[in-house]
């Protein structure tokens, strides 16, 4: 198989959670050569954006229901159906961990139990952005006088529980349209059936 080198590596745009980036990589030659020898390799310049990462916390309690939460999201300009999440911006901090505190700034909630779902690039064609999903059981609340004060687009945020089928029939029918929540539902449903 074709080794991808990077030749060059530029960044553009240093952003608040991503930086935009430009690199030139070394392709396998576009056709093969008529006299069977190796065809030379030629180069592309492809822009993406180099991110820290995030990490989905799917909070589910002893009913079976899942906690999503409503969200205004600038670049969608929409208000949208989600889960605690957020960005890996700690340095050196362990996923889990990074979820147990989203879960604990957004929802007021902690958990006695972490289950890793799994870890998926959300646009692989534009970004490295790697998420790490995990379950979180054994849910209980976060004392009020420990309660992070949420601001900006996370200050009115809404909890509702939602019977995981509900939630599935959702995405299916577009009501749930961020991908990142509805592969986290699909995830737990099937850590759940493998469970039983």
């Amino acid at each position: 198989m074709h080794e991808y080198r990077v030749l060059d590596s530029e960044r553009i745009h240093h952003g608040w959670c991503y930086d935009l980036v430009a690199e030139t990589v070394e392709m396998p030659g576009s056709a093969e050569p008529t006299d069977g020898s190796q065809a030379p390799p030629k180069t592309v310049r492809r822009e993406f954006l180099d991110h820290c990462g995030a990490v989905v916390a799917v909070p589910l309690d002893e009913a079976g229901r899942v906690g999503l939460i409503r969200q205004y999201r600038v670049p969608a300009k929409e208000v949208l159906w989600e889960l605690p999440a957020g960005l890996r911006d700690v340095d050196g901090e362990d996923p889990g961990t990074t979820a147990a505190r989203e879960l604990a700034e957004e929802v007021d909630l902690r958990a006695d139990r972490w289950t890793a779902l799994g870890r998926f690039y959300t646009t692989p064609g534009i970004s490295n952005e790697m998420i790490h999903y995990y379950l979180a059981t054994g849910l209980s609340g976060v004392p009020e006088a420990e309660r992070h004060e949420r601001t900006e687009e996370e200050a009115n945020i809404e909890l509702v529980w939602w019977d995981l089928d509900k939630a599935l029939a959702a995405v299916a029918d577009g009501e749930i349209r961020n991908g990142v929540c509805a592969l986290a539902l699909n995830l737990t449903r099937l850590h759940l059936e493998a469970s039983k």
